[in-house]
């Protein structure tokens, strides 16, 4: 990085340890502003795929990272444990509150992985406005969530929820489903105090190849209008919420060049964490430009493309004001090129080819081992 600032440079070039401590003296705020700063929502009112009806269509979801195996990042953010014993690397989680129609991770909140989204999701709320419709899976559902989102931020709901969970019904609808109100406990709801007020739609599917045929799903929403809003169209609309899944998967499958981030200290990840978020906002940014241009939905132009067209373009930013412009116009016009086609009806299972390994399980005792005393060719033996 520090070639492609100075190129040709022949003297002077700091080594790894100084540019590792020029890291450490800089700290994670500077990173965390840089990323509030940088990276906002994109969507207008004529970005297609962005709105429903008037409301921004958001997504809340979360992944986690394997970072260094340190004993500091050990110490800090811990490994998940299972039967079979514990993970290879220490995990950090990311919870992110998602713009799902330009594919924008607007706001994130970086936690050890002992730490639950669920319990993550407060932070995160709170930056709703009351134009959004927020989209999230059934394992975020809880009183408190909800009425953050519909009392406090004044914002709508469209989630799905457990079959089992129970609802009365206050009244039901014309097409069978009903409006109900959720509380903050049985004994709440006994005496009908304090409910939020919602809608729940209750479906099914009719296609063998599709995951979840013939099984019973629940959607909750906070949008009361059955004739402006068809339960219908808000199944389909719920859907949406896997654009969310799709950006996680740029940014951890094709951004990431490394499977581990390579901080040894758990200041670095962070730091690691947010120059990964703040890169795909402005990668992002540059596709929305270039999606503008060729006339189509951000998300019908390729990431990949758009990643490996940066990486070549950007060591030709000129100096100048003027010359960058005409650069920067030229690599929104070569970008606009990479316009996906229409995506097709598919479904993919959620299942793994290789889980075990032939290879023994790395141990403490395994790292660190001790060096060899002599050199290879002292210690070759040939056999008579």
């Amino acid at each position: 990085m520090f070639r492609w600032l100075q190129p040709f440079r022949r003297t002077g070039v700091p080594g790894r340890s100084t540019l590792c401590m020029a890291r450490f003296r800089l700290g994670v705020a500077p990173l965390r502003r840089l990323l509030e700063r940088t990276v906002g929502l994109l969507g207008a009112a004529a970005t297609p795929g962005a709105f429903h009806r008037t409301y921004r269509l958001m997504g809340l979801d979360g992944f986690v990272l394997d970072v260094a195996d340190s004993a500091a990042n050990d110490r800090v953010f811990g490994r998940p444990r299972s039967g079979r014993g514990a993970s290879a690397f220490p995990q950090i989680r990311v919870l992110s509150l998602c713009e799902l129609g330009t594919h924008v991770l607007w706001r994130s909140a970086i936690k050890p992985c002992r730490r639950g989204e669920v319990t993550m999701a407060p932070a995160l709320l709170r930056y709703l406005r009351p134009d959004m419709l927020l989209l999230w899976d059934r394992n975020f559902f809880s009183y408190a969530l909800v009425r953050q989102v519909v009392v406090v931020q004044k914002a709508q709901l469209l989630a799905r929820v457990k079959t089992g969970l129970i609802f009365r019904p206050v009244r039901t609808l014309s097409d069978g489903s009903y409006v109900a109100r959720v509380y903050a406990s049985p004994r709440h709801r006994d005496r009908d105090g304090g409910g939020v007020e919602v809608w729940i739609i209750e479906y099914t599917l009719h296609d063998p190849r599709r995951t979840g045929d013939g099984h019973k799903h629940r959607l909750l929403t906070t949008l009361m209008d059955e004739g402006v809003d068809p339960a219908t169209d808000l199944v389909v609309r719920y859907h949406e919420r896997w654009e969310e899944e799709l950006t996680i998967d740029e940014l951890k499958t094709h951004q990431r060049e490394r499977p581990v981030l390579r901080s040894q200290t758990p200041a670095g990840v962070v730091q690691e964490v947010y120059g990964l978020l703040t890169a795909h906002g402005l990668v992002r940014r540059v596709m929305s430009a270039a999606a503008t241009r060729a006339g189509v939905a951000p998300r019908r132009v390729s990431f990949t493309g758009a990643l490996k067209i940066l990486r070549c373009r950007l060591a030709e930013c000129p100096d100048d004001d003027t010359g960058r412009e005409r650069w920067y116009e030229r690599l929104v016009e070569e970008i606009a090129d990479e316009v996906l086609p229409e995506r097709r009806p598919r479904i993919n299972p959620r299942v793994i080819k290789k889980k075990m390994s032939n290879w023994n399980k790395k141990r403490p005792e395994h790292r660190s081992p001790a060096k060899p005393k002599e050199r290879f060719r002292d210690t070759v033996e040939i056999l008579r």
